[in-house]
């Protein structure tokens, strides 16, 4: 019995180390820094690579944010269906990517919270997730949670209009990938949320019906709830390309993976080919554990 779990263990340390290996190989492609980290309950799973490194998170921070506010809206601060003023301030000027701008130019309209929350978590509407930032009450407060749930590594300071209008402030905005991961483990096993927000969360982490980066080579069928985060990119720099996600194996298991690939020289299509190898990469060996 003990020669058995000395050779279990063996085998595990080995294959993680494999992983490992096959992970920073993956990684070399992306011409830029790659940061990931994963983790499987109850496995041996390491897919470590600068996972306390500080990476730009991008839109990534509105997964976090829409937590908080759920939070609050569980404190008895906030409803669902209560509505919030879309104020002319409100407004990402020149345009950035917002299907609530688009549709209401002139602002001036009220937005349920719900419907911000999904466009901010599913959509990732910019305008729509500095409404949530502006009524959680900003940067400090949303800190402020997510390391009083146990979060470590999380940093926000600006939000998406400052970043719109300064590109280097991106850098600010950083989030750990092993961070990343703890948050996505939390959501699965220990939600800080009642059951019925959790499930709302989920759903609009899975709602986006493309898979790509962390999904796009992972079985058909495979359920993935994630938040993706870009970057603009300039002269050839993609400053961050990120996703991560919770991946629910053939068991029912959820392996939770973070993948942030930052100043990458690569285009588009071998950014997204590294993500979506990592993330088959992972899965693969969390199917085998």
């Amino acid at each position: 019995m003990r020669l058995l779990l000395v050779l279990m263990l063996a085998v595990g340390c080995a294959g993680a180390q494999d992983l490992r290996r096959q992970v920073r190989a993956i990684a070399a492609e992306a011409q830029g820094r790659v940061s990931t980290a994963c983790w499987l309950g109850g496995a041996d799973l390491n897919c470590d690579l600068n996972p306390h490194g500080h990476p730009p998170m991008q839109s990534v921070f509105k997964l976090p944010l829409a937590i908080a506010v759920l939070h609050q809206l569980e404190q008895g601060e906030l409803t669902l269906d209560q509505p919030v003023r879309f104020l002319p301030s409100d407004r990402i000027l020149p345009q950035a990517y917002s299907p609530l701008q688009d549709k209401y130019p002139d602002a001036n309209v009220d937005v349920p919270l719900r419907e911000l929350l999904r466009l901010s978590v599913s959509l990732s509407d910019n305008v729509a997730a500095d409404i949530l930032l502006r009524l959680a009450g900003g940067p400090v407060v949303v800190n402020r949670y997510i390391a009083s749930i146990g979060i470590r590594g999380f940093h926000l300071v600006d939000n998406e209009n400052a970043l719109h209008h300064g590109r280097d402030l991106q850098y600010r905005n950083w989030f750990e990938p092993a961070g990343a991961v703890a948050l996505l483990r939390m959501i699965d096993q220990r939600s800080p949320l009642n059951a019925a927000d959790t499930a709302l969360l989920r759903e609009m982490m899975t709602a986006p019906a493309e898979k790509t980066r962390l999904g796009a080579e992972l079985p058909p069928g495979t359920p993935l709830a994630h938040k993706t985060g870009t970057s603009d990119v300039d002269n050839g720099l993609a400053h961050a390309t990120n996703d991560i996600g919770l991946i629910t194996l053939p068991d029912g298991r959820k392996l939770a993976v973070a993948v942030f690939v930052t100043d990458s020289r690569a285009d588009e299509t071998t950014r997204y080919r590294v993500m979506a190898e990592i993330g088959k990469a992972a899965y693969e060996a969390a199917v085998k554990r």
